[in-house]
């Protein structure tokens, strides 16, 4: 398997100090209302890091329902390996992967959790399938088969098949609050622009261009 020939040229438009927002924010909602117009596949998906008690960092991919001033908000199992770093450490890193526009967003901070209102509200705009998955499903933990995950699902799809299906206590949503945000953009030669968001003590936020 041959892979240290696969590479490609970044041809897209550069990154120029200028054209970037006063805040990371503004310029998190100007990148992502192009990547939604350009029509790339999954542009809310990201990668998020934490570490465990052991000092082990764990990947892996949600997806970002919300973001503003506070923070950019996801949602999960409280019980799963993600909430269960974040309980004994609560930095944690996420990274958008904009292939398509040769554009990458790594965003580093602190999650919290959000409150039992914040997670309802977004629990019922689910598809009631999806409400009663997070019911069935016990995130991370050994399963025998997935014979029995779908038991699971199809005994509260039956005990749920009139009225409601209520939000479970082990399950909501976290807000990372971002302390650094980076912006990069893909460059001829490997010479890519990158632009650093440090925010400082008196709320302000530091832009610094960094090397490729």
């Amino acid at each position: 398997m041959d892979l240290e020939s696969l590479r490609r040229e970044y041809m897209k438009d550069g990154l120029r100090r200028e054209d970037l927002s006063d805040d990371p924010i503004g310029q998190f909602e100007k990148w992502m209302s192009q990547v939604l117009e350009l029509g790339i596949v999954d542009p809310t998906a990201m990668t998020i890091a934490t570490v465990s008690r052991a000092g082990q960092p764990s990947q892996r991919i949600v997806l970002l329902k919300y973001f503003d001033k506070d923070g950019f908000v996801f949602y999960t199992n409280y019980g799963s390996r993600k909430a269960e770093d974040l309980q004994h450490n609560p930095s944690i890193s996420l990274h958008f992967p904009w292939h398509n526009a040769d554009r990458q967003v790594k965003i580093c901070g602190v999650a919290e959790k959000i409150s039992a209102a914040e997670s309802v509200k977004y629990f019922v705009t689910r598809p009631r399938e999806s409400q009663i998955a997070a019911l069935a499903s016990k995130q991370s933990s050994v399963l025998s088969s997935r014979t029995f995950l779908l038991n699971q699902f199809e005994s509260l799809k039956q005990k749920f098949q009139s009225g409601e299906v209520p939000l479970p206590d082990f399950w909501g949503g976290y807000r990372v609050k971002a302390q650094e945000v980076e912006f990069w953009q893909g460059g001829e030669n490997r010479l890519h622009d990158r632009f650093r968001y440090t925010l400082e003590p008196s709320g302000g936020w530091c832009i610094e261009r960094l090397a490729p």
